[in-house]
């Protein structure tokens, strides 16, 4: 059994040894795996089994199911420590992204989608529950934004050496799947042997917590799930249907993405932390509402190549900004609450991330530019609600409606 140390006791470990650089061990080994099946996701279901909007609507809703259902991680803490569950779900993601070209068919990228979706899941459940329990308040935004910066090198690497080798090296879907769901595998597989689980000042409690004074936060993320999904969905495979666009074109794409994030993440902590959490996301929804109503002229106004992968840059910047919502969870949070919270708001981010994808993907049948309006509608939303948050909030003062008695002056 591994040995368990308090989070105060940390800091006599060796520097590689301590929580926070399991965090970023963890945010680097993940997107190994789902990057490269992110990656080659567009053009695998289009080559391999012919896929349509509708089929692909479908294998997104399919995908998101186990974001539904990751309110199951307060059962499943019942009886295993969340480092444990988090390094099992990466093996989870990994082991089963390394076989997804072994099945090129409707049914078995199915399957093989849910697996890996489980693991990703709730390995994102549990990342986010750990990281607001082992990273200081004053220190979450700036820590955060090089978390993020981690896991955007991490692609990168993985987005570069399939832009760079593809062709050249003549790769195949198989050998991609195998090496970069592997490498996932095997790095949490050591993370379990490395490292001592570590354990935090407040005890989480293990039953379900829905609690009326975090309803903006639930509210937010309820709209992030909508409006994520039809970016996740549908912005990569109009590059591919509309565009053309192959393999190592796709990641060309991804690449340039990926370097802005690498700089501008750190950056992003810091406007967090600086200008605090309303303004940041005020910010990021401002833009998404431009982003996405561009998005629509592409295909109403026939705007071409060069405006949508623009769009999709400053599609991943904004989105980097929802770092925001986790800090503004951790400052009106019950300590207690962190681990529940996080299972349950997965939950409910994943609400619209289910019900959508199919029948966006029917509507973008008919017109794919109307999927793209709809998204901006999502975005201005949460602009509303975003501006809802205090410009202190605390336990108490979750929203600019309740009585600030407790916040700090401004």
């Amino acid at each position: 059994m591994a040995r368990l140390v308090p989070l105060a006791d940390a800091r006599q470990l060796s520097a590689w040894r301590r929580p926070i650089t399991l965090l970023f061990l963890m945010a680097f080994a993940m997107p190994i795996g789902f990057s490269v099946w992110l990656a080659l996701l567009n053009n695998f279901v289009v080559e391999a089994a012919n896929f349509d909007g509708a089929d692909i609507g479908l294998l997104h809703a399919i995908r998101e199911i186990p974001g539904f259902l990751a309110v199951g991680v307060i059962v499943v803490i019942m009886f295993m420590r969340e480092q444990v569950l988090g390094l099992v779900s990466l093996v989870m993601l990994g082991l089963a992204t390394a076989v997804t070209a072994q099945f090129p068919e409707l049914t078995g990228i199915l399957i093989l989608t849910f697996i890996s979706s489980v693991g990703f899941h709730y390995y994102e459940t549990v990342n986010q529950s750990l990281q607001l329990q082992w990273i200081k308040k004053d220190r979450a935004p700036q820590m955060l934004g090089w978390l993020l910066a981690a896991g955007s090198t991490a692609t990168f690497l993985v987005y570069f050496v399939i832009m760079l080798l593809w062709e050249p090296w003549g790769l195949t879907y198989h050998t991609v799947y195998m090496v970069g769901g592997g490498i996932t595998a095997a790095i949490a597989i050591f993370a379990m042997i490395a490292y001592p689980q570590f354990e935090a000042p407040t005890p989480q409690l293990k039953t379900f917590v829905l609690r009326k004074r975090y309803w903006l936060y639930y509210a937010l993320q309820f709209m992030s799930g909508a409006r994520r999904q039809i970016f996740m969905v549908f912005a990569g495979f109009m590059m591919v249907e509309k565009f053309g666009f192959e393999v190592h074109e796709l990641t060309a794409l991804y690449l340039i993405n990926l370097l802005v994030n690498i700089l501008v993440a750190p950056l992003l902590g810091r406007i967090v932390q600086v200008y605090g959490e309303r303004k940041a996301l005020g910010f990021e929804y401002t833009g998404l509402v431009l982003v996405f109503l561009a998005y629509g002229g592409v295909y109403f106004l026939g705007w071409g190549l060069v405006v949508a992968a623009t769009l999709y840059v400053l599609d991943h910047i904004f989105f980097g900004l929802a770092l925001a919502l986790k800090t503004y969870f951790q400052k009106i949070a019950d300590p207690q609450d962190i681990a529940p919270t996080a299972a349950v708001a997965f939950t409910i981010n994943h609400i619209a991330a289910v019900g959508l994808p199919l029948p966006l993907g029917l509507l973008w049948l008919v017109s794919p530019g109307a999927v793209f309006l709809l998204a901006a509608g999502m975005a201005a939303t949460s602009l509303t609600l975003a501006l809802m948050i205090p410009r202190h909030p605390v336990p108490g003062y979750e929203t600019r409606f309740a009585t600030p008695d407790a916040a700090p002056a401004k």
